[in-house]
């Protein structure tokens, strides 16, 4: 490859280059993550994705803007949707303990969440899909596979479902729970990429507007702070 096979390639220019052909480069040029991305680009390739290790530590930062969403709810998850950071409130509305540490294995096997969940049902098919999709953007990641099949084994309704088939992708939508403590809570959620952990994404939720819901959130949240 000579200087002016490189100038093609920043020009834009169709050139037949292959992904190894760029990851050489890439490491040639000592190129960061967002530099082979853009390498990829230019040459008219999908960037492949990228994660942050599973033991990745959450930005203070980030951890902040957690807290800072109190008293409503917010967490980050990783790519395997592992819980890596939960605020106070998500822990009092959506019932997460010690033992809950991956929202799959939460939302199919903690009896507490299935039972105040709303639409339990369509709700399943949804995060199924959800699951579905995030594996197929990492085919040579088996713990994806690993985590279907527990999950197979440990619920009926999900490995039901999980032999459908289904594929979805949802970056907001409204979670209805009737809470045993606080009661009807409507949230508007919105899941956003972290770019700082590839791969893992931030879940803010949002009381729905004329609902009660912030006053009840607001009245649960206090009530834990009082009692410790």
């Amino acid at each position: 490859m000579g200087v002016s096979w490189y100038t093609w390639l920043e020009q834009g220019r169709e050139i037949n280059v292959s992904a190894d052909v760029l990851d050489a480069v890439a490491r040639v040029l000592r190129l960061d993550g967002g530099e082979r991305a853009h390498l990829y680009l230019l040459a008219g390739l999908n960037p492949p994705q990228r994660s942050a290790p599973s033991d990745a530590a959450v930005p203070d930062g980030l951890r902040r803007v957690i807290d800072g969403w109190l008293p409503r709810p917010a967490y980050v998850i990783d790519r395997h949707w592992n819980l890596v950071a939960v605020n106070r409130a998500a822990r009092l509305v959506f019932g997460y303990g010690d033992t809950d540490h991956n929202c799959l294995v939460t939302f199919f096997t903690n009896a507490r969440y299935r039972a105040a969940l709303c639409h339990w049902a369509d709700a399943a098919r949804q995060i199924t899909g959800q699951f579905r999709a995030d594996a197929a953007r990492y085919p040579e990641d088996p713990e994806f596979g690993r985590l279907a099949a527990d999950m197979c084994a440990a619920s009926p309704a999900f490995a039901e479902i999980w032999a459908e088939h289904p594929v979805g992708s949802a970056t907001q939508g409204i979670k209805a729970l009737d809470h045993p403590e606080a009661g009807e809570l409507l949230f508007e959620y919105t899941s956003l990429p972290v770019p700082e952990l590839p791969g893992h994404r931030l879940l803010l939720h949002t009381p729905v507007p004329d609902s009660g819901t912030a006053a009840r959130l607001a009245t649960l949240v206090a009530a834990a702070e009082q009692t410790g």
